[in-house]
């Protein structure tokens, strides 16, 4: 029996499975959308979506401008930063087409992250099956957070053809 064994192993060791995962969980956080195998997808919307939780539940104090905060306020979100910080990286670099751009991550956690889903209770990625790898048949995902831009236009698309 498998009790309190859940998550899967990826046949690596602890500390392996902990960097994928970090990598993942960051480029997941700078590009908003990636693609991955099923298995890590999944395994990835349970890192992701409690990161973002412990920044949204900070309320609005997560994404008010530091000078604006009460000191207890101030501390309350500089700790929920150091405990996301310890697993996200700093800094990811994101290539735009005319060059590349630093991206503080933990500041896009808890300033556009937290505030996009303040109103959501939970479910703030969505995985979608794109099929088989072409190289060794593996299942393949589309993970990526709810409303991000990609997936904000195929809405758009659906209530425009209801409402005519």
């Amino acid at each position: 029996m498998r009790h309190k064994k859940q998550g899967r192993k990826f046949g690596r060791n602890t500390s392996h499975r902990r960097a994928m995962l970090r990598a993942l969980t960051a480029n997941l956080v700078l590009h908003e959308r990636i693609e991955t195998t099923d298995a890590k997808a999944k395994e990835l919307r349970r890192v992701a979506e409690r990161l973002l939780t412990k920044a949204k539940r900070l309320g609005e104090v997560a994404y008010t401008p530091q000078a604006d905060l009460k000191p207890a306020d101030r501390a309350r979100r500089v700790a929920a930063q150091k405990q996301v910080g310890r697993f996200l990286r700093r800094f990811g670099v994101k290539d735009t087409g005319d060059g590349a751009e630093t991206v503080d991550l933990v500041e896009k956690v808890f300033i556009d992250l937290a505030k996009r889903f303040a109103d959501r209770p939970g479910g703030y990625t969505r995985i979608i099956k794109i099929g088989n790898r072409r190289g060794d048949n593996a299942p393949m995902s589309l993970i990526e957070f709810v409303g991000s831009e990609g997936s904000a236009e195929a809405p758009a698309a659906t209530e425009e053809a209801a409402a005519s």
